[in-house]
């Protein structure tokens, strides 16, 4: 590449990540150089070429003499990895053995991450009692944060793979039962949670955040764990002509925040979720009370569900209104229960 596109005269100096990969000084995970293998082997970062991908324009042809100027240069790759994808080793586990001046076996290993997780797990099963055991458990860890965190393993000639956010959910409940009481056990089902929460699995996130503050309430998480989970079942709230039930989970991990943790910096935010759901609640029972009211004249319930939209947000626009609604009941029932009291007379006409 360097003598193709113009040497010392401004040529590229790149390399593509299948070359790269075998001078040992590539992160194989992120497709970069690796400032703690550099290190190791004493070369700064500086004197080596560029990462790029193997199929890609990386620069032009540039004096040489037998080409033209201006040709692009789209592709760069071992022979090896070359003949791995030439012979169709497309699927994890699938591998080729080549001969020439030597003979070279590759397999391709699919999620990297996954691999190297199963692998450390297969040393904590075997060996459990291990001196290093804190170790690999934050090895395992920073593999399962990573591809929570959506960093995708480099595939065949550097082509990214899918992020892999379900695989890393499966990785933090491993660690979990490796290490319930580890100091890394909150972090971990804080990290489920934000994982689920991704996928759009709202209930399995609740269910994190709730192991969470039942099983380490003593955590510096908790009060973060009590906010998203109050915010959570807020967010499954469809209105108030719905069921409340998630509104009044809302409502109770709020109250539990403000209680437990009322020097909390997030106190306002709390305090602003609250009131948000104690009036979403306040309107759901107008809502009720003013069908019983408006629709169907059954002023006993009406007045049941008035009464109790006062109670849940006694000191709120929401009270006030159900208390004028109240006024209005009381003044048609009062009517009503006066025009039972008189008697129509009926007459009969004969022709």
């Amino acid at each position: 590449m360097w003598n193709l596109t113009g040497g010392a005269n401004g040529g590229v100096h790149a390399t593509d990540v299948t070359n790269a990969s075998r001078t040992l000084l590539m992160n194989l995970a992120r497709g970069e150089w690796d400032p703690e293998l550099c290190a190791t082997f004493h070369i700064p970062e500086s004197v080596l070429p560029k990462i790029v991908g193997s199929a890609e324009v990386v620069g032009r042809t540039a004096g040489v003499g037998f080409l033209p100027d201006g040709i692009p240069i789209a592709g760069i790759a071992g022979d090896q990895q070359a003949a791995l994808f030439g012979q169709a080793c497309f699927a994890e586990g699938d591998a080729k053995c080549t001969y020439g001046t030597g003979a070279f076996a590759l397999m391709n290993i699919g999620e990297m991450r996954s691999l190297v997780h199963k692998a450390y797990q297969q040393i904590l099963t075997r060996y459990p009692n291990v001196k290093r055991f804190n170790a690999l458990i934050e090895i395992q860890y920073r593999i399962a944060s990573a591809l929570l965190d959506g960093e995708r393993n480099r595939i065949l000639f550097g082509i990214p793979a899918f992020p892999s956010r379900e695989l890393s959910i499966g990785c933090f409940e491993i660690i979990l039962g490796n290490a319930p009481y580890s100091d890394y056990a909150p972090l971990i089902l804080m990290n489920i949670a934000r994982g689920h929460q991704y996928l759009g699995n709202t209930d399995a996130a609740i269910d994190a955040l709730d192991r969470l503050v039942n099983n380490y309430p003593d955590s510096v998480l908790c009060p973060d764990a009590y906010l998203r989970l109050a915010r959570m079942h807020s967010y499954l709230v469809e209105g108030p002509y719905y069921d409340q039930a998630e509104t009044k989970q809302a409502i109770t991990y709020d109250e539990d925040f403000m209680i437990l943790f009322p020097s909390d910096p997030k106190i306002a935010e709390a305090a602003s979720g609250l009131d948000r759901m104690k009036r979403m609640l306040g309107e759901s029972k107008i809502k009720i009370a003013d069908f019983y009211f408006y629709k169907r004249d059954n002023y006993t319930a009406a007045r049941v569900f008035y009464n109790e939209a006062i109670t849940s947000y006694p000191d709120s626009e929401v009270a006030k209104l159900a208390r004028v609604r109240l006024a209005e009941v009381e003044k048609k029932a009062a009517a009503a229960a006066q025009a039972g009291g008189v008697k129509k007379k009926h007459f009969l006409f004969f022709f």
